[in-house]
């Protein structure tokens, strides 16, 4: 039963009244901690009221540098249920980036884990960072020794705080998150996403995918990844799923707790789905609960859709496309759509939202024509934080989101995303698309992964350089590769270096790093 407002506020209400029993269970180390919705709800209770002793004012930025699991969870809705913007900070990140962000957030306060505390210690040499910080608490019962003054432990900020609501008034169109994009193109800017839009977002999500109470959840997507806080974290709590929060992706850790917890839903890459079937001790461990897959964020060949309906017995498997400026989710297959569209498409618009591919003119192309993809309706964010420049490049005067994806729509309103902008090449005058380029060499029977990057040619301008992961106990020799491109591509297309590689480096959200790999090939 949702809420009549669209508000995390009138969520978090809803779901603790609604589904007080449902478990939250977080692992840290060896220790596992069981908690209620009931007992989350108490919890989040007393953060709000000690953030209002605090004195932190409605708008302000309260960050958290940490990994999946309860506390942050907690601080997921206290923040943004007292009027205050949560923004979650990728602890992947450098320390100059980190920096860089927490000084341009201009945040009041992080809550940080123990083991990250070394870092905010790194970025506090740095400069003036953190400087306008005025609180540091650290998640946990205790404070570890630091050169970082006045660190407050979680447990004791808020232990002596009464468990009631204090009194808010927040509508839709308050600024609920700020979520940093990955600055793989340039300085990270911040994407301001609203309540009424994350709420309504992630309702239509999770009524798509199936999610329902009783659901057990295995939340692998990072919390400060857009993705992992609402299809994780928001979806969850309007269904009333059990949540399972993972700090880390290892996949003998993610078979164990699938088996010991039995997990329904694990979201994630196609890389997480292939290295549970890869791994030689898959069959060691009860999978059998597994229901429900969402993927993305790269090519889905259909053998691997294949043999995770066959082998791992998903009922459901369902791709889709988000950015963090659509508040993580743009499109989506439905759970019946036929297997060729979930493997080759990245689904319908959701509904209440449109879909165009626009030229360079920003005019719609026809049915099947590549252009950029754009995107409006109440999913865009309300802006790039304190950089309007930005905004009017992002968004245009009518509304719509410019992605920098390429794309083409079908008869049937399906999104092929053939690439970024800013990945394609172009050989001796044609252009090539990378991710085309990936599905195509995806179909090698001895290649589990493949990355493909444009490096400058002589001859042609530019080339295509191929990065494979093969399958366990499988090879395969470059020219021979290369020749079986041959055979099924156009020669523009066909990569003319290949190199194997153990892993392809991905960032916290799954996705290939092109730049890292670029560097690599051009050295």
């Amino acid at each position: 039963m949702m809420p009549t407002q669209l508000t995390s506020w009138l969520l978090f209400q809803n779901a603790a009244a609604h589904h007080r029993e449902v478990e939250i269970v977080s692992k840290e180390g060896d220790v596992v901690h069981r908690h209620t919705y009931g007992d989350f709800a108490r919890r989040a209770q007393q953060l709000m009221h000690a953030l209002d002793r605090l004195g932190i004012a409605p708008g302000d930025r309260v960050a958290t540098l940490a990994w999946n699991h309860y506390r942050h969870l907690e601080c997921y809705f206290a923040v943004p249920c007292t009027e205050r913007v949560l923004h979650t900070l990728n602890v992947r990140l450098s320390v100059e980036d980190l920096a860089y962000i927490i000084e341009h957030a201009d945040d009041r306060a992080i809550f940080v884990d123990p083991d990250l505390v070394p870092t905010l210690e790194k970025v506090a040499a740095l400069g003036p960072a953190l400087a306008r910080v005025k609180h540091l608490i650290v998640l946990a019962a205790e404070v570890p020794a630091s050169t970082l003054p006045n660190l407050v432990s979680y447990e004791a900020l808020i232990r002596d705080e009464p468990v009631s609501y204090p009194r808010r008034e927040i509508d839709e169109d308050t600024a609920m998150g700020l979520c940093y994009t990955s600055g793989t193109t340039g300085r990270p800017k911040g994407a301001m996403l609203t309540h009424g839009a994350s709420v309504k977002a992630y309702d239509t999500w999770s009524t798509v995918v199936g999610l329902r109470a009783g659901d057990r959840y295995l939340i692998v997507n990072p919390f400060f990844h857009a993705f992992g806080l609402k299809a994780g974290i928001l979806a969850s709590l309007i269904k009333g799923a059990t949540i399972v929060p993972h700090a880390v992706f290892d996949v003998e850790a993610v078979m164990q707790r699938v088996a010991e917890e039995h997990i329904s839903m694990l979201p994630g890459p196609p890389t997480i789905y292939q290295s549970i079937l890869d791994h030689p001790r898959a069959g060691e461990f009860d999978l059998s609960s597994l229901r429900l897959a969402v993927t993305g964020a790269a090519p889905v060949p259909m053998e691997l859709i294949r043999r995770m309906r066959e082998e791992l017995k998903f009922e459901n498997v369902v791709r889709g496309f988000g950015l963090t400026e659509a508040t993580g989710i743009a499109t989506m297959c439905r759970h019946d759509d036929p297997a060729e569209w979930i493997s080759e498409t990245e689904g319908r618009a959701i509904p209440g939202t449109e879909l165009r591919i626009v030229d360079d003119d920003n005019q719609p192309v026809a049915t099947d024509e590549a252009g950029e993809v754009v995107i409006r309706g109440y999913n865009v964010m309300q802006g790039f934080l304190d950089d309007p420049e930005a905004t009017a490049e992002a968004i245009d005067g009518d509304g719509w989101l410019h992605t920098g994806d390429i794309g083409t729509v079908d008869a049937n309103g399906n999104l092929r995303i053939t690439d970024r902008k800013k990945d394609m090449f172009i050989v001796g005058g044609f252009n090539a698309y990378p991710a085309e380029i990936e599905n195509m060499i995806s179909d090698h029977p001895a290649v589990s992964q493949v990355a493909i990057v444009g490096v400058p040619d002589t001859r042609l301008g530019e080339v295509g350089y191929a990065f494979v992961v093969t399958r366990p106990d499988q090879s395969v020799d470059a020219d021979e590769l290369i020749a079986w491109c041959r055979e099924r591509m156009a020669n523009y297309k066909v990569p003319r270096h290949v190199q194997v590689v153990d892993a392809l480096p991905l960032n916290a959200s799954g996705k290939v790093l092109k730049f890292e790999l670029r560097d690599r090939a051009t050295r």
